[in-house]
């Protein structure tokens, strides 16, 4: 059996390529320095643990293999994974952004394009004649999540990626809150798959990570691993070797994060102290039907638009007893967090939302903690 007819669930344990030396369990590799020859001479495959160690180059292995793509660079967080694809665009050039993005990669273009004379435009990217209008000769990067953050809008992965190559553009899709379990981006025509590896990959809130997976194995994607040497943000062995362990059982963990946030979906949806649920496979919600299409399920995250705005969204999280308030998302622990509060003092989110990462409690439990939360 090879990478090609191995189904994802075993290509997470049985990665091509990676040997166990007899070991089931991989070793965690901590040395920061390999011996090389006077001149040198590379003498064991590994020199430096800021080009690369054991750990991390078995995580990008798995990572690689699981989305399809031909070369994957693990980084310290989903930050410097992005701020490393970013640096690799042209002075001068566009990127246009879906406009519900992560709010600190909103941040990142704000702090760094101006320098480069990079411009940043937003957009609707659900409407597709909008990013035709949008996509110029120097357009160099269209970006987007999907499900986006914190709304989950649902984009049409094929479609922009089509429309963007056709205008000889490149795609990067941020597929945290999918991860390759229910979608791959790279399959749908996207040229790059980037990762917060502290979310569900790790799944156990202890790690943080980053990852770029490109579909191609060419000079721009080699120059992620450039950037990664002279900027430092290497992924700790420790914590590539824990990623490499929460892959293993990401898919048994997905299911039960989608099983439970749908089912929590559905009881959102019809509260009357609920205004909106934004939740991917939600019946009637816009975007469904692609949602269905290119995913497998709808995923553990969750945003609900509370009556009231900001004051009944503040009143749900302040009396919620199981659900933490806490950032970050993809753990086994359910959390919330008042995004607009979390964005800081120029908020984009609508002030009466929560989001919502649904963990693996049981969801009876979950659904009586929400419900006597509304209850003000």
């Amino acid at each position: 059996m090879n990478g090609k007819t191995m189904k994802p669930e075993t290509i997470a344990i049985h990665t091509p390529g990676i040997g166990r030396d007899g070991a089931v369990a991989a070793s965690i590799q901590l040395s920061t320095t390999w011996q090389h020859g006077p001149a040198y001479e590379n003498l064991h495959g590994f020199t430096y643990v800021r080009d690369t160690n054991p750990n991390v180059a078995d995580l990008e292995a798995r990572l690689a293999a699981m989305e399809g793509g031909a070369v994957a660079a693990a980084f310290a967080s989903g930050m410097a994974a992005g701020a490393a694809l970013l640096a690799g665009l042209p002075e001068g050039c566009r990127v246009i952004f879906h406009h519900d993005l992560y709010h600190d990669f909103r941040n990142l273009a704000a702090a760094t394009f101006p320098v480069r004379k990079i411009e940043a435009v937003f957009i609707d990217m659900t409407d597709l004649e909008a990013l035709g209008d949008a996509l110029t000769d120097n357009t160099a990067l269209v970006w987007f999540e999907t499900p986006s953050n914190p709304k989950l809008d649902i984009i049409d992965i094929a479609a922009v990626s089509r429309l963007a190559h056709e205008a000889g553009t490149q795609v990067a899709v941020d597929g945290t809150f999918a991860t390759p379990v229910l979608q791959r981006p790279l399959d749908l025509g996207a040229d790059y798959v980037i990762h917060s590896l502290t979310k569900y990959m790790g799944g156990h809130s202890d790690i943080q990570g980053g990852a770029v997976i490109a579909r191609e194995d060419n000079d721009a994607a080699r120059a992620l691993f450039a950037t990664r040497k002279v900027t430092g943000g290497v992924l700790s062995p420790f914590n590539a070797w824990l990623v490499s362990r929460g892959l293993q059982t990401l898919h048994c963990r997905m299911e039960a994060h989608c099983r439970n946030a749908g089912v929590l979906a559905e009881f959102l949806s019809a509260h009357d102290r609920v205004e909106t649920v934004h939740y991917p496979f939600l019946s009637g919600r816009a975007g469904e039907d692609i949602a269905r299409a290119q995913m497998k399920a709808g995923g553990g995250m969750l945003s609900v638009e509370i009556v009231g705005g900001r004051d009944g969204a503040l009143a749900v999280a302040s009396r919620v007893k199981l659900i933490l308030n806490a950032t970050s998302l993809g753990g086994v622990e359910s959390l919330i967090e008042h995004r607009a509060s979390v964005e800081g003092p120029t908020p984009r989110s609508p002030q009466g939302l929560l989001r919502l990462s649904v963990g693996l409690e049981n969801a009876d439990d979950l659904i009586e903690d929400l419900d006597q939360a509304l209850d003000f």
